[in-house]
């Protein structure tokens, strides 16, 4: 037996008449390449994004094309984010930090029919066109070149109030982002409408991110990145007003938003909010971001020390997230459970420095060679997840390995899971140091060495060794006017980890080299260092 209820289909289309018909008056403020400040709302969102699928059908983009955008966290973006689906195809975001010859790669394999670019990116889209070329090529915030179709001139083709082509499917692909490809090509994941609407609800829960429409949201995650971790989806739903720096994400510029435009809830990798603590220490006191509620750290593991120095320096809640491209890509929330709400200081902190429990509708379990891990917050093994938010497969079938037979999705990351399902990332699988049949996680050393006053930054790679196959060896950035000792950093670990962890070297570089979406690029250290053992 059935039950008895409507089905109304879980679609963007859906978020959006919401957005239009319940809070038409949330703001939507967009800074240009020309820094310009440009305010809007959801009112006036909506009908700009029909006209923009009237547009995509009338130039003959069919449904199910997948176009591509080139752009930065802007109106048009945001307008791309719901007006290409209403035309039935399929937005594809594009990494404008990667190079010609990736983004024609990634294009190529996408089968990308047209692409809307930011003026600003121009030069980018030469280099890729010599490479692969676009059918047609759509400019916006600038003048569109000879042989291209200007933005507005595309949304002025059909009256606002047309019905953008229907949207009963919840199955139908919506949106496509590629993996970071750190284990090799980038892979393309396919997310559905539902898995999008699904993932925009878990983040709107209390116990997520809680946002609502007294909210105002800066996304600084860039919305080429995993769709900006879903908040571009979680706000419209919610009403929560929305906040976008354009190409702007250096700690000055955000905090002139953050403060002209009320923040209450942001969301950035930890470079970026090291940077705006830096920045914040200069000039403690001067920057009102009293209405700043949280700021959530993903990304990469946030350090410990980042998330003390915001709290008891500035007042700063910093929440901690997890996630991947497979996941939509929100994966666990470090929120501090109700038990441990009277726990000493230390243990709280230590806590939300984990990567938390998994969202609903989430499924965990982790696994080694033995088979299943226990959750007894100390047993390693690689994270497998499931869900409706969890990608089935890649895009042209590559990657089948990284699916299991039974169902699951094997992340890669090595974890400890404890009795109440918090997760704790120890590595990822190719990070792992395995050191005479031991292992040692490179995280939990760079987390402790970013917790010392002179280290800014600082990665752990294994290095070969003759006797212990690997070793640990740290590559540590200096803040300017500290000058500690490979010897003062390894006592301070001591205190904290087995002897046998403790790096045999300390090297200090100028950075840590970067993957275009912000995280360490280990595989360069590896290269630099990897004739080096033991001394």
């Amino acid at each position: 037996m059935q039950g008895l209820m409507m089905h109304g289909a879980l679609t963007l289309g859906a978020i959006l008449d919401r957005a239009e018909r319940i809070t038409p008056g949330s703001a939507v403020v967009s800074r240009g390449s020309d820094r310009a400040v440009h305010r809007g709302t959801y009112g006036e969102l909506a009908p700009r994004a029909r006209r923009l699928a009237a547009g995509l059908r009338d130039l003959g983009v069919p449904a199910d094309a997948r176009v591509a955008t080139l752009m930065w966290n802007q109106r048009e973006h945001l307008e791309a984010y719901y007006g290409v689906p209403a035309r039935g195809a399929v937005v594809h975001t594009l990494n404008p930090r990667l190079s010609p010859a990736e983004l024609a790669h990634i294009a190529d394999h996408a089968e990308d029919e047209a692409i809307i670019v930011d003026a600003s990116l121009l030069e980018v889209l030469g280099a890729v066109r010599s490479r692969r070329d676009f059918r047609h090529v759509i400019v916006a915030g600038g003048d569109a070149p000879h042989g291209t179709i200007a933005y507005e001139d595309l949304l002025a083709t059909e009256d606002p109030g047309a019905p953008p082509v229907a949207q009963d499917d919840e199955l139908a692909a919506a949106v496509l982002c590629y993996t970071s490809g750190t284990t090799g090509n980038p892979k393309g994941v396919l997310y559905s409408h539902r898995s999008l609407v699904l993932h925009a609800m878990g983040l709107a829960m209390a116990d997520s991110f809680a946002i609502g429409e007294a909210d105002t949201v800066l996304p600084v995650v860039p919305m080429f990145h995993v769709n900006a971790w879903g908040l571009p989806f979680a706000c419209p739903m919610t009403g929560a007003g929305l906040v976008l720096p354009g190409r702007f994400l250096d700690a000055q510029s955000l905090l002139e938003l953050l403060t002209a435009e009320r923040v209450t809830f942001t969301a950035g990798v930890p470079t970026v909010w090291l940077a705006l603590l830096e920045r914040l220490d200069e000039a403690p006191g001067t920057h009102d971001l009293s209405a700043l509620r949280c700021m959530l750290v993903g990304g990469s593991a946030a350090p410990m020390g980042l998330i003390e120095a915001f709290e008891r320096r500035h007042g700063l809640y910093v929440l901690q997230g997890w996630g991947m491209t497979e996941m939509c890509p929100v994966g666990s929330i470090g929120r501090l459970p109700v038990a441990m709400a009277d726990a000493p200081a230390e243990d709280r902190l230590a806590y939300r420095a984990r990567q938390g429990q998994p969202v609903p509708f989430v499924e965990i379990r982790a696994r080694h060679e033995g088979g299943a891990v226990p959750w007894d917050g100390a047993t390693m093994g690689e994270l497998e997840v499931r869900g409706p938010t969890v990608a089935s497969a890649y895009l042209g079938g590559e990657g089948a390995d990284r699916f299991t037979d039974d169902g699951w999705f094997r992340t890669g990351d090595i974890v400890t899971i404890d009795p109440t399902g918090c997760i704790e990332i120890t590595d990822r699988e190719k990070d792992l140091i395995k050191s005479g049949g031991e292992w040692i996680s490179s995280v939990a050393l760079e987390n402790a060495l970013m917790a010392h006053p002179s280290v800014a930054e600082a990665a752990v790679i294994a290095v070969p060794d003759p006797r212990w196959q690997e070793r640990p060896l740290a590559c540590v950035v200096v803040r300017p006017g500290h000058a500690p000792t490979p010897e003062e950093l390894r006592e301070r670990l001591s205190a904290d980890f087995p002897s046998w962890w403790l790096p045999d070297r300390v090297e200090f570089v100028d950075e840590i080299p970067r993957t275009a979406t912000g995280k360490f690029k280990k595989s360069v250290l590896r290269d630099r260092f990897a004739g080096g053992g033991a001394p």
